[in-house]
């Protein structure tokens, strides 16, 4: 069986993922662009809950790009400060500079601040400007493990580059693809890359639950607001045991 951790937005998502086999959740709020750090009272919960699985907790102040302030970087300071002291497992950080490389001394203070947690960085990679490098840098800076999509929209447009980026670790480092993964090419993505380790949001589709409506207002951008997508343990199932 693959490993696999999967991205939850709540505390019943997180359980999903434990029935579905998953060894990991990714904590976060907003999936919907790209995740940024839940709410104090979720975090909470996750660690109160007694999970058979590890809780990493994504850090990252708001959507959009990953050149921070000072005041920006203080904001995750003080959220990892608080992972600590919850005692969840881990912390997914990331941060770069204007020229698009890693941002050492931001990320450096982000680690001392995590401590013993565990530490992974982020699709922030996927956007920086020489990946190679910025491997290294990410190896340099201690941490376990680099979340990555191969610097495309998804991980099987990306494919080769983290199967070259698997390879350039050489065991130093866990390589994780992620974006888009689905039960339908998990296996082709594992083949390619000869990773051990996938993120997904294991999700699928439901109605809402809402039997009125007002037609004349919607809150929904492009996607269809009265379908949700949530965690499913079946999803995560074949994830893990490659059952389609």
């Amino acid at each position: 069986m693959r490993k696999i951790e999967v991205c939850c937005s709540s505390l019943a998502e997180a359980r999903e993922a434990e029935a579905g086999g998953a060894v990991r959740i990714e904590l976060c709020a907003a999936i919907a662009c790209g995740g940024v750090t839940p709410s104090r009272a979720l975090i909470d919960m996750a660690a109160e809950a007694d999970l058979g699985l590890d809780v990493n907790v994504i850090i990252r102040p708001r959507e959009g790009n990953f050149l921070y302030t000072a005041e920006e970087a203080e904001i995750m300071r003080r959220d990892i400060a608080y992972c600590r002291e919850a005692g969840v497992h881990g912390v997914v950080i990331g941060a770069l500079t204007t020229e698009g490389d890693i941002d050492m001394e931001m990320c450096r203070r982000m680690i001392d601040a995590a401590g013993e947690m565990s530490v992974t960085f982020h699709r922030a990679f996927d956007v920086c400007r020489t990946p190679r490098r910025a491997l290294e840098q990410i190896i340099d800076l201690g941490c376990d493990r680099l979340l990555t999509s191969g610097q495309q929209p998804a991980a099987e447009q990306g494919a080769k580059l983290i199967a070259e980026l698997v390879r350039q670790a050489d065991g130093r480092i866990i390589v994780m693809p992620g974006a888009g993964i689905r039960p339908s090419n998990i296996a082709d993505i594992e083949r390619i890359t000869r990773a051990e380790e996938f993120h997904s949001t294991a999700r699928s589709s439901a109605p809402d639950g809402m039997s009125y409506r007002n037609p004349d207002v919607s809150f929904a951008v492009e996607a269809d607001e009265t379908i949700v997508r949530r965690t499913d343990r079946r999803v995560v199932s074949q994830l893990v045991n490659d059952a389609v």
